[in-house]
């Protein structure tokens, strides 16, 4: 089997129920930037130090592929549930109590690894973004738009263990 498939030549892609679109659509939009943001995790995975951050991240991406099959999919029950919601919530909460407060604005960079992972959390933020504007066109799933918040918020907790 090819690499290509010349499925794509007319500007369309295929959504995961087997629909097509045109590549130039929002969602496909949405689900590439959440693409992209697994790239950036692989990127900050590759670079950080900590043990425990490099499993986190991991973990994180092995959620990704069902956010987007979510945003890939139209009328289909989500992927994304309350429970990923909850389970996120509460591994930030753990962080948090771990953490020192914040007495000033970060500057990200004092390492590779923290600095992959502030980009991951503005990937995430872009991805929101498109993700609000998609479900003022058409229907999305609540549970992906949480998500997609507390991931961004997460990777800054992530970002501020690395570096701490």
């Amino acid at each position: 089997m090819s690499i290509y498939t010349k499925t794509g030549d007319a500007g369309e892609t295929g959504l995961y129920t087997g629909e097509r679109v045109r590549k130039s659509s929002l969602r496909v939009a949405v689900y590439g930037t959440v693409d992209e943001l697994d790239s950036v995790l692989g990127l900050a995975r590759a670079f950080v130090a900590k043990a425990e951050v490099r499993e986190r991240v991991l973990a994180l991406q092995k959620k990704l592929p069902a956010l987007m099959a979510d945003l890939a999919s139209r009328a289909q029950e989500a992927m994304i549930a309350e429970a990923d919601v909850a389970a996120i919530e509460q591994a930030m909460d753990e962080l948090e109590g771990r953490l020192p407060p914040l007495t000033s604005f970060l500057v990200p960079g004092d390492t590779q690894g923290g600095a992959a992972l502030d980009h991951a959390r503005t990937v995430t933020r872009r991805a929101e973004r498109l993700f609000c504007r998609l479900s003022e066109e058409e229907e999305v799933h609540d549970t992906d738009r949480r998500y997609l918040n507390r991931l961004s918020d997460y990777c800054f907790l992530l970002m501020r263990l690395e570096e701490q």
